[in-house]
């Protein structure tokens, strides 16, 4: 079984594949003040309460563990982890790593490693080219040619990111409960607030799709990803596919590449 983290800049998404399914997902909130001994007892206990299907020692039970970081100071901490409680060497998405991609970035050691495993996944599963779009502390939009190159992107505040900014910056207004659907005039300063969240980003979304797609073609089809996808996604259908696990199934995807066929 594999065990793949994912360490984002306020969540990490943590995910067990029993073969090619998804048998257990947990979230834990990102502070690079815990240390390895806190994560790692924080994995055995998700792992001992999501077991996998068999019944065994859930912890002896992971054979490979694959990590993508975001926040450097945390990327040796799991490494710490894998080792001390899985007695495993973990795969870490970085420079030097088999992608089966050609990055096109001016330097391809910036790219982020979560935008490389979004986009490793998408190739491999959905036609291309491709606009990846991944809600998280940022909202990301990656483009995937015809050949399968990774052309770079655009990176925007992402949604919590900016209307908790706005929040603390503004003495009237407070953070706010994201839902939908929500009327494009608001009545009410929440109802508004919601406007400006959903709608204002949805209608972001589909800009610079419309934008994306004057250079990788109008077929270009448009993948989301990221923790709140699936509220974003009911207020525009600019969305071919929806896949909330898109980052794991990368990491699944360049373990394979990596470890198994070596």
């Amino acid at each position: 079984m594999l065990l793949a983290i994912d360490i984002g800049n306020t969540n990490i998404v943590c995910g067990v594949f029993d073969g090619d399914k998804i048998a257990a997902k947990a979230r834990l909130s990102t502070d690079s003040r815990k240390t390895a001994d806190e994560y790692g007892s924080l994995l055995a206990n998700i792992l001992t309460l999501k077991p996998s299907s068999d019944d065994s020692d859930a912890l002896h039970a992971i054979t490979g563990i694959a990590l993508s970081s975001v926040v450097p100071s945390l990327t040796t901490v799991f490494r710490s982890v894998a080792t001390m409680y899985f007695g495993i060497d973990p795969l870490v998405v970085g420079p030097g790593i088999k992608t089966e991609l050609s990055i096109k970035y001016d330097d391809p050691r910036q790219v982020g490693a979560d935008r490389i495993v979004n986009a490793v996944a998408a190739t491999h599963i959905y036609p291309v080219p491709q606009i990846i779009l991944d809600f998280g502390t940022a909202l990301t939009f990656c483009a995937i040619s015809r050949k399968k190159e990774y052309l770079g992107g655009a990176i925007f505040p992402g949604m919590h990111t900016s209307f908790s900014a706005l929040a603390r910056g503004t003495a009237l207004l407070s953070m706010i409960e994201f839902r939908t659907p929500v009327p494009a005039i608001g009545r009410a300063t929440e109802e508004s607030l919601q406007s400006g969240a959903i709608n204002g980003y949805a209608s972001v979304i589909e800009g610079m799709v419309a934008r994306f797609r004057k250079t990788l073609g109008d077929d270009a089809i448009v993948i989301g990803t990221g923790g709140i996808i699936e509220i974003i996604a009911k207020a525009t259908d600019i969305f071919d596919h929806i896949d909330p696990d898109l980052t794991l199934k990368g990491l699944k995807i360049l373990h394979n590449i990596n470890r198994l066929r070596n």
